[in-house]
């Protein structure tokens, strides 16, 4: 029986995981450039990626390291452009990304200056650029009510009953709603097969400035930093160095076929490493084992959903923003979180650069919005020093 409850909770984690944003990680990749065959490869590539890194690490550690692709950078992707120079370009910036997150596990000196920088700037920052993808549910009812509506009454439903579920519910509503619509039409157009696109990298300093470093400051401070925080509180130590040595491999090999970044699990770190689990915390890595089996099978859908996303694209939109909705909520509670007031000056000067999908010499609101926030709390900082 006990064996059975690692593997419920594996699967609820791959479940709950996969169905609340993998939306967001087609939004994110078609906005930087990708076409549909691009975006399916790229969805595929990273539920193959971070099944393997947990294929590896769990039974090695023997502790329940969950992977899973940077949401809240796929979040920055969508909110932004498509970068000159197209998809090629973006997929070079996460290969930078990869370089990053690996170099940050064998230097500490940059983990320490990712750690320099305020949290409450790196939320604010993040919750900017979620604002424009959380307004997607509004548009949508107001766009096609018939067909989003019925999506976010189920939302809220389960928001209130099994919170956990309320995005994952969402999306089998929107797939179903989705089916239908794509039946009466005469069925997809594109493959429902998954398939691997391979693109060659390019980069640009835009890309680097715009792109790679807005998403690994969201990556490690939204996800590796929380993520292995969760872990902690459980009473595991996550190997450091080799979870980002792995996640860092992990995203420069998917990102020439798509994907976006692999890092460890926050939210659903804590199905698998919870006493529900299993009540012998030595036992519990084996629901890690039981995930990524799942994302292996999870990867076989991928390239359909993505055809059915462009039957009617309002519909995925709005489970994006749904999904997003609790992200920014928790960033807007960390970024005005201080009891100081030039924090939360800084931070809220922060998040309405960011709010305001601004772009300036080729380069994304993200990026300006954690300068202005940095230059905010460093010019506060110094008055009150002086």
């Amino acid at each position: 029986m006990l064996a059975h409850s690692t593997t419920l909770a594996g699967l609820t984690a791959a479940l709950a995981g996969f169905a609340s944003t993998s939306a967001v990680v087609l939004a994110g990749l078609t906005a930087v450039g990708a076409t549909p065959a691009q975006a399916a490869s790229g969805l595929v590539a990273v539920c193959i990626g971070q099944a393997l890194a947990m294929l590896w690490l769990a039974p090695r550690t023997r502790i329940p390291v969950l992977v899973a692709w940077s949401t809240p950078g796929a979040a920055l992707l969508a909110s932004g452009a498509e970068p000159a120079g197209g998809f090629a370009v973006a997929v070079g910036a996460f290969l930078l990304v990869a370089a990053l997150i690996v170099l940050t596990g064998v230097w500490p000196l940059l983990a320490r200056a990712v750690a320099a920088i305020p949290a409450t700037i790196a939320q604010a920052m993040l919750a900017g650029v979620l604002v424009g993808l959380c307004l997607e549910p509004v548009r949508g009812v107001l766009e096609d009510p018939w067909r989003v509506v019925p999506i976010v009454a189920v939302w809220l439903v389960l928001s209130r009953v099994a919170p956990t579920w309320a995005a994952p519910a969402a999306f089998a509503v929107a797939v179903a709603i989705l089916g239908v619509q794509a039946a009466m039409d005469g069925g997809v157009s594109g493959p429902v097969l998954p398939a691997l696109e391979l693109v060659a990298p390019r980069l640009s300093a835009e890309a680097v400035v715009g792109i790679a470093l807005p998403v690994y400051i969201v990556t490690m401070a939204s996800q590796n930093v929380p993520g292995s925080a969760i872990l902690a509180s459980y009473g595991y130590r996550v190997p450091w160095r080799e979870a980002m040595t792995v996640t860092g491999i992990g995203t420069a090999l998917v990102a020439p076929l798509g994907g976006v970044a692999l890092n460890l699990g926050a939210i659903t770190a804590a199905i698998t490493a919870s006493p529900d689990a299993h009540p012998d915390p030595a036992e519990r890595w084996k629901g890690v084992r039981t995930t990524g089996f799942a994302y292996l099978v999870l990867a076989l859908g991928a390239t359909a959903l993505t055809a059915l996303a462009h039957v009617a694209p309002t519909v995925l939109g709005a489970v994006a923003g749904l999904a997003l909705i609790p992200t920014l909520a928790s960033s807007l509670a960390g970024a005005m979180g201080s009891g100081a007031p030039g924090h939360r000056t800084a931070a809220g000067v922060t998040f309405v650069v960011g709010a305001s999908g601004v772009t300036i010499a080729g380069i994304g609101a993200a990026f300006w919005a954690l300068a202005a926030g940095l230059v905010v709390y460093a010019a506060l900082a110094w008055r009150r020093d002086a």
